[in-house]
């Protein structure tokens, strides 16, 4: 294989030596490893390298961020290494294994142009709880909100194909976002990810990571949020309060209408589940309208559409009443009032994240000719 290893590295220490000497080891000739702005007391692994064969060492003078080192390193293999088929980028600390940078490499190659992500196994009981807790969530926002399914959200092992390397080059980001707005740009681009399960390794805890747990959090789900924003999520939820308002104001005006019509004050529950029926089916035919043309593209036919559509309205009410019970008279023991009605929000809340995903996934999305999602 002709695969270049990238390796950023700030501050490293000898954990960064032993991990160029395993990756040349397991036979790879090609590794260019980016100094990102280290302290003067930090060159050394750094020299250490740079005189092993089949290492090319580049320098940032001062700390530009992972992501801007990624990116010069991709910038360079572009324009120095015409024959290599892509790279591999590796974290300097020791956690990704030789063996499982070969098996990465070896993936991309048979895999044409996938990017390979290796992935580790979070249930694995020596696997830090904030790193199994932030994967954990930041999956399933990924799944839920961005359509994307990833075992590792965090993963810096990925194999990347030379084809896609100038696309790497353009993806914002500087610092750990960028490896966020990467696997965001994947599921706008199309391009499929292949995973491959590598060990799970974690020397003191991670203490050596220079993540910042609180502002690289905050940018990569600032990053996350933009996106949500902009998404077919975005569109759902402003289909579903146009819908709400639809339904509001034809409740009023139903009502209004029944009363002025002849209906008397005895006549008021009646007037009252009328109005309500009539409103409710006029703003869910405005709904499915809406989320089938212009939220989710459905291209199906309406009739097996509509059905898998009330088929779910008709399971979400049914949640809705049967969880409001369980949790505010059963286990609370609430009765009617405000507190009733903040459990009510609650779980209807968690349902809409739910319907929003079964609407996609079921209801709306695309298949072909063997029923297969497209």
């Amino acid at each position: 294989m002709k695969v270049t290893i990238v390796l950023p590295s700030l501050n490293p220490d000898e954990k960064m030596i032993h991990t160029v000497e395993g990756i040349l080891a397991e036979g790879f000739d090609d590794i260019v490893v980016v100094d990102d702005g280290s302290a003067a007391e930090y060159k050394k692994p750094f020299e250490a390298v740079a005189a092993m064969d089949g290492v090319t060492v580049l320098t940032h003078e001062v700390n530009k961020g992972k992501g801007r080192a990624m990116k010069t390193a991709f910038e360079y293999v572009i324009a120095n290494r015409p024959d290599s088929e892509g790279v591999v980028t590796v974290d300097g600390d020791g956690q990704h294994l030789p063996k499982d940078i070969r098996a990465c490499a070896e993936a991309m190659v048979a895999n044409g142009d996938k990017i390979v992500l290796g992935v580790r196994d979070f249930s694995s009981p020596n696997v830090p709880f904030k790193s199994k807790n932030g994967n954990n969530i930041t999956k399933a926002v990924f799944r839920i909100f961005c359509g994307i399914r990833i075992s590792d959200t965090q993963t810096g092992l990925r194999a990347i194909p030379r084809q896609h390397l100038p696309l790497m080059c353009e993806i914002g980001g500087e610092r750990y976002e960028y490896e966020t707005n990467q696997l965001l740009v994947f599921k706008d681009k199309g391009i499929k990810l292949h995973e491959v399960t590598i060990d799970t390794v974690y020397i003191d805890d991670n203490a050596s990571s220079h993540f910042h747990p609180f502002r690289d959090s905050w940018r990569i789900y600032k990053i996350i949020f933009k996106h949500i924003g902009t998404s077919v999520f975005a569109k759902f939820v402003g289909a579903s309060v146009l819908c709400f308002l639809v339904d509001t104001l034809l409740f009023f005006l139903l009502n209004v209408g029944l009363e002025g019509a002849g209906m008397r004050k005895s006549d008021g529950q009646l007037r009252i589940a009328l109005a309500t029926v009539g409103a409710r089916v006029v703003s869910t035919i405005v709904n499915f309208c809406l989320n089938r043309k212009v939220v989710f593209k459905s291209e199906n036919s309406v009739g097996g559409t509509l059905v898998r559509y009330y088929i779910l309205a008709i399971c979400q009410m049914t949640a809705s009443f049967l969880l409001v019970n369980l949790v505010a008279e059963r286990l609370l023991g609430m009765s009617a009032g405000l507190g009733e009605s903040i459990v009510k929000f609650a779980v209807d809340m968690c349902l809409f994240a739910i319907s929003f995903y079964v609407q996609k996934h079921w209801v709306f999305a695309n298949r072909n000719k063997n029923g297969e999602n497209v």
